[in-house]
């Protein structure tokens, strides 16, 4: 009989957290597969288990994903854990869960602690609509296209931040966006834990007063556009991110939300003489397609 892939989620901080189900698979499965073997160690003696381990790294990943596959598909069970929290949500394991799903083998949920909603329930932000981002790219221009396109998203985005850049991120967060409402986790379920907020401006001023300790969470409160993007206002916006290398497909594909069309979205490209015979072209197709608001 095949094995099974148990994906275990494991406390963010506080030890108390690692529910009685996690534990029971953690101190049962033939291997455990963590992201580092001295952390995921610790946990194992804190509930006297002595499984063995596999060290599942992202430069690894591809390779170990193939041989835990076998082993399953031999009889063997196994656990992939991360250092803190779920598994999978930026930390390796997709890889995994998708050989392991693809092999027909069965891959059990063990559900706990995530820090991105665990800042979320407490963040006083609407929680109905939210978007997980992770950690924003290194490169400053990267991040500047990643913010731009969430104008007028109508959501709430979280975001995972190291405490060297979190002041400098926080600060990019109200230039581009408007200085919208946030949260700020840092040390969550830990003894230091602190959760901050307020306007993006103001929570970046408490942190810079001081060095930031810990990993952070960010929730992003990120408005809706009620007034439909057209004239001047779709000229700059489309200028902007033509400015920053963004294709014309994909600029006409962030503008839909707030109401931009695709053809409206060429035009103002044309104006700009940032759009060729090609453009032209794809977006006459598109709008074959749909007779809507640009995508």
């Amino acid at each position: 009989m095949a094995g099974r892939l148990y994906v275990v989620a494991t406390p963010i901080g506080n030890m108390g957290d690692l529910s009685p189900r996690a534990a029971e698979v953690l101190a049962k499965v033939d291997m455990v597969a963590a992201e580092d073997t001295r952390v995921t160690g610790k946990l194992l003696a804190r509930i006297d288990a002595k499984n063995r381990m596999v060290s599942y790294r992202e430069q690894t990943e591809r390779r170990l994903s193939e041989d835990l596959v076998e082993r399953m598909l031999a009889g063997e069970s196994v656990a992939l854990v991360s250092d803190a929290g779920t598994p999978t949500i930026s930390d390796p394991g997709y890889r995994l869960v998708h050989a392991a799903a693809e092999a027909g083998l069965e891959v059990v949920s063990i559900p706990g602690p995530s820090a991105a909603i665990a800042l979320l329930s407490v963040s006083g932000l609407p929680t109905d609509r939210f978007r997980f981002e992770g950690f924003p790219p290194s490169r400053v221009s990267a991040r500047r296209r990643l913010l731009e396109s969430l104008r007028g998203a109508g959501t709430t985005v979280i975001f995972y931040e190291s405490p060297h850049r979190v002041v400098e991120f926080l600060g990019e967060v109200a230039d581009a966006l408007g200085d919208p409402p946030v949260a700020a986790g840092r040390e969550l379920t830990k003894m230091y834990e602190e959760v901050v907020r307020g306007k993006a401006s103001e929570v970046a001023a408490r942190f810079s007063t001081r060095e930031p300790r810990g990993e952070f969470v960010l929730a992003v409160r990120v408005e809706a556009d009620d007034d439909e993007l057209a004239g001047e206002a779709l000229d700059r916006e489309v200028a902007a991110l033509a400015d920053s290398g963004v294709p014309a497909r994909e600029i006409a594909r962030r503008l839909k939300p707030r109401g931009a069309h695709r053809r409206d979205v060429y035009d103002a490209l044309r104006r700009l003489g940032a759009a060729d015979a090609d453009d032209e072209e794809q977006v006459v197709e598109e709008e074959a397609d749909d007779d809507g608001p640009a995508t």
